[in-house]
């Protein structure tokens, strides 16, 4: 974000429900002072909800994304379908986004050169002490490589989580293996180095809010973030 904001805000969230202990519907919501995603700045302070649904490892979810403070930032709106089987893990999420291709912001124009929609297909596998995900751009509003042809643009990502001082972690480590304009990338390129810190807060015997702060570098791009946000949800 381009400048940091301290706010007080009031949020009535959801709630996960669970129906015959298989399926499961998720309702929640994260307020974040800056909006970073993969090394990139997506957004000043952003209101970012969460509703999704699983059934034995099958989950499907809808994921947002709108600015509080500035009017330009990014409006987002994702749909996740992914299966998830013991470690191994894998997805298709289609992305939108109020920047593209079809300067009216369309979200049912698909054409194939003229959609703000962006395919993209991951798989990946957690080892418990440290998960690995690639994710890859196959459809949609995806970049151009440096040959002015389709960048099928990728991105491979690891995280290590673990806890202390009564703090839970994550590291993480994102970098983009090609030449893409969606990256900003001209080869092979480190675009997120993360380190995050999360903890709940106690308000009642029954109601916590869960706290993070991240501190975020993108060595491609020289540009570093400091994010503060919580989570809304039972």
């Amino acid at each position: 974000m381009k400048k940091y904001i301290v706010f007080a805000f009031s949020l009535l969230c959801g709630f996960t429900a669970h129906a015959q202990d298989t399926v499961e519907t998720t309702i929640a919501a994260d307020v974040v002072s800056q909006y970073i995603w993969r090394g990139q700045d997506l957004g000043s302070v952003s209101l970012q909800p969460t509703l999704g649904i699983g059934y034995k490892g099958l989950s499907l979810t809808a994921w947002g994304s709108v600015g509080l403070t500035e009017p330009a930032d990014t409006k987002e709106l994702d749909l996740t379908l992914a299966y998830t089987t013991g470690g191994f893990n894998i997805g298709i999420t289609d992305y939108w986004t109020n920047d593209g291709q079809d300067p009216r912001a369309r979200y049912f124009k698909y054409d194939a050169h003229g959609t703000n929609h962006v395919f993209e297909a991951n798989i990946g596998y957690d080892f418990g002490v440290a998960s690995i995900q690639w994710y890859t751009n196959f459809a949609g509003n995806d970049g151009l490589n440096k040959d002015g042809k389709r960048a099928y643009s990728s991105y491979v990502e690891a995280i290590v989580p673990y806890t202390f001082a009564g703090v839970d972690w994550t590291a993480t480590a994102g970098a983009v293996p090609f030449a893409t304009e969606s990256y900003g990338t001209t080869g092979f390129a480190v675009t997120s180095l993360e380190l995050k810190a999360s903890k709940d807060i106690k308000v009642t015997d029954t109601f916590s809010i869960p706290v993070f702060a991240q501190v975020a570098a993108n060595p491609c791009a020289q540009k570093a973030y400091l994010v503060f946000g919580f989570t809304l949800q039972p």
